[in-house]
């Protein structure tokens, strides 16, 4: 199957909301790394970084991904934002990139919390150049919490 939406892993999300997760959003912790799209999403039942698949790889590439900077929080507007400066993999050649696997690195692939992936709705590719994951406008997630 292939990797047909971005979403949350909700489990991850659960844990914030139940204050098991023992991580701040805006803590500079976080990493992304990125899939091809043989890797099955699994929205509902992962929650580490053990359970991604189809890891890309590449020269210069690292497993595991890349830090994420910048990340915040902001409320306006009865919507929560959460953002981040986009992610870029410094001189990297990889093939078939299709989304981004945004987790909280907390040290092993059995501990670190998956948030969020970013369909790149397209495979994307880099020979020897800097690849950016441009975050949307709206940030990299937001919800509305007015009924």
């Amino acid at each position: 199957m292939a990797i047909t939406k971005a979403g949350m892993y909700g489990l991850t999300l659960e844990k914030m909301l139940i204050d098991t997760a023992a991580q701040s959003m805006e803590a500079e912790t976080h990493k992304e790394l990125m899939v091809t799209d043989t890797y099955t999403h699994n929205y509902t039942t992962h929650d580490f970084r053990d359970d991604i698949t189809n890891e890309v790889t590449g020269t210069g590439y690292t497993a595991g991904g890349v830090t994420v900077t910048a990340t915040e929080i902001t409320l306006a507007s009865d919507v929560l934002t959460f953002d981040a400066a986009d992610t870029v993999y410094t001189t990297v050649t990889v093939t078939s990139a299709m989304a981004g696997v945004f987790y909280f690195n907390v040290g092993t692939a059995a501990t670190d919390q998956l948030v969020l992936l970013q369909d790149f709705v397209t495979a994307a590719s880099s020979t020897a150049a800097n690849f950016t994951i441009q975050h949307a406008a709206t940030g990299l997630l937001t919800i509305s919490f007015a009924p």
